[in-house]
């Protein structure tokens, strides 16, 4: 209770303020607009509970992109991670590559995949794993490269193999910090998921967001993004339910690593 009485105090007064603001007009002046374009927080909400069933399908359409582009760059993640944490080579290679994969464009690039690859689910996938990958990547990496020396010399003592010790012990090293890199991924997934909806869909929330922007239906536009967040916020605390279960050592270390 501790730990969210604060947030939730701070969220509660900032709606407050929102609510006043936008009721009295105080933000539409301020901003020099018509009041029906600052929508209050009660009519986000009414527009939550009447919206219902388009949001909720248009939800669905988005969850199945963010889905399946975060598996996809989960696993192409992990196995970049290894591959460069085997072979210098290939790191020398592909690290450099890795790192400007991040300076392009996501905008520039979405509707060039739209074009090339249709307006079916590919492309989202597609703009979703390449925004998604790269700190799974890096963190996986970086966890792979954490595991003690003094472990490694131990494995190899004991007559361990490569891939014995990758498996037994760099592996179990690397899973808190490759669960904290798709926490990440997580957390930007959606936002590659609207920017594919964006550039070619007919349905998604980004799609819906895109569509309500153009009639000026402000509340729906925000009650599409409570939405959008709600499923990331939702997603990732999924992943770290999985963090503490699966890798509670990480959790351990963490708690001990400032003593």
């Amino acid at each position: 209770m501790r730990r969210w009485l604060a947030p939730a105090l701070l969220l509660v007064a900032l709606l407050g303020a929102w609510e006043i603001a936008a009721r009295w007009g105080i933000l539409a002046d301020a901003l020099s607009l018509k009041s029906y374009l600052v929508p209050a927080p009660s009519d986000i909400a009414s527009s939550l509970w009447s919206d219902r069933s388009l949001l909720a399908s248009n939800a669905w359409v988005t969850l199945r992109e963010v889905l399946g582009g975060l598996a996809i760059a989960i696993a192409i993640g992990f196995a970049l991670a290894l591959l460069i944490h085997l072979s210098a080579t290939l790191r020398r290679a592909l690290y450099p590559l890795l790192v400007a994969s991040q300076t392009i464009p996501i905008v520039a690039i979405a509707p060039i995949l739209i074009v090339w690859f249709g307006f079916g689910i590919g492309p989202k996938l597609a703009i979703i794993a390449l925004v998604c990958f790269f700190p799974v990547t890096v963190n996986t990496f970086d966890g792979l490269r954490s595991v003690d020396p003094e472990l490694t010399k131990l494995m190899r003592t004991l007559d361990a193999s490569r891939i014995q010790t990758l498996s037994r012990a760099e592996v179990p090293a690397a899973l808190p910090y490759f669960l904290s890199g798709a926490k990440i991924a997580v957390a930007v997934a959606v936002i590659g998921a609207v920017f594919g909806e964006w550039s070619g869909s007919d349905a998604g929330l980004g799609h819906l967001i895109l569509v309500s922007n153009g009639v000026l239906d402000t509340a729906r536009v925000f009650a599409a993004v409570v939405v959008l967040s709600a499923m990331a916020i939702a997603l990732f605390a999924l992943l770290g339910l999985a963090e503490r279960r699966l890798a509670w050592w990480g959790e351990d270390g963490r708690r001990r690593a400032p003593a």
